[in-house]
């Protein structure tokens, strides 16, 4: 057997993976999108049809029933509003003391370093389970709102890991960028928000994306603060709460149409903001 066909071979068995596991992930997507479609009759059917058809005829028959049904719902379109403050704030609190925390930790010199990165790095340790009943007790004692106490809570799990992942990048940028700017006499606050910032561009987007995320999907935290204060529910709450709003049986089709609707948002910010995380902003920013 030639290099050049073992070449060949490699690359077959390569894609042939690629394509194996990209079906793997992209199924379950696919079949809540299909579910969203269907009626209660159609998801009744047994076997399950992977588009949907009509129960008796089996022609092809798309029902935008549990779309109207989850727009309808007031409970949901609230739940979208403090979905999106929850984890706007979170997003831009975690990259702005993130960044000055990175900056600070991987181009400053101090004492107390190398501490500063171990507690931070121990921080992002705890399991969630673990602070919940402290952090609901604080939160209870000081009679903070529901938004208020996500945002907060959310900070203590997103902010240690936009520090350490910015640390880490700040500190593969050139020292002589670095350098260059204090001999032309800026200051460390300038050099930080006039040059290195831009440079980590793709790192603040791929890190504001993960604390997006994560605070747009967080279940558990909301679930327990906003026990109390029904109004102030997110999107995953809501979505899990659907079943005992049924009154004969579990809306399986209204609970992928909600699902699909609230994973929208994630997909059009990971689109958009593609390229910003895969560019190489730093290439050529030293000459020689």
């Amino acid at each position: 057997m030639t290099t050049k066909t073992k070449h060949r071979i490699n690359r077959i068995l390569l894609w042939a993976l690629i394509i194996v596991m990209a079906i793997w992930m992209l199924f379950p997507f696919y079949w809540a999108l299909n579910s969203s479609f269907k009626t209660e009759g159609q998801l009744a059917m047994t076997p399950a049809t992977f588009i949907p058809r009509a129960p008796v005829t089996g022609d092809i028959s798309f029902t935008l029933k549990n779309y109207e049904s989850v727009f309808s719902n007031q409970a949901f379109l609230r739940a979208i509003v403090n979905s999106t403050i929850v984890a706007v704030s979170v997003t831009v609190l975690a990259l702005a003391v993130g960044a000055f925390a990175g900056f600070a930790l991987g181009k400053l010199r101090y004492r107390g370093k190398n501490s500063t990165l171990y507690i931070i790095l121990a921080m992002t340790m705890f399991p969630q389970i673990a602070v919940l009943s402290g952090l609901y007790t604080v939160i209870t004692t000081l009679g903070i709102p529901a938004i208020p106490s996500l945002i907060l809570t959310y900070l203590l799990f997103s902010l240690p890991f936009t520090a350490w992942v910015l640390t880490a990048f700040f500190r593969e940028l050139p020292t002589e960028i670095f350098q260059s700017a204090q001999v032309d006499g800026a200051s460390p606050f300038q050099t930080f928000y006039m040059i290195m910032l831009p440079l980590t561009a793709p790192a603040l987007v791929t890190t504001g994306l993960l604390a997006f995320i994560g605070a747009w999907n967080e279940y558990l935290f909301a679930l327990t603060f906003t026990s109390i204060q029904p109004d102030a529910r997110t999107l995953p709450v809501i979505i899990a709460n659907f079943p005992s709003q049924a009154t004969r049986q579990i809306p399986f089709g209204e609970i992928m149409a909600a699902g699909i609707v609230s994973s929208i948002p994630l997909f059009l910010l990971v689109f958009i903001f593609q390229r910003r995380i895969v560019a190489g902003l730093t290439a050529g920013a030293v000459k020689g």
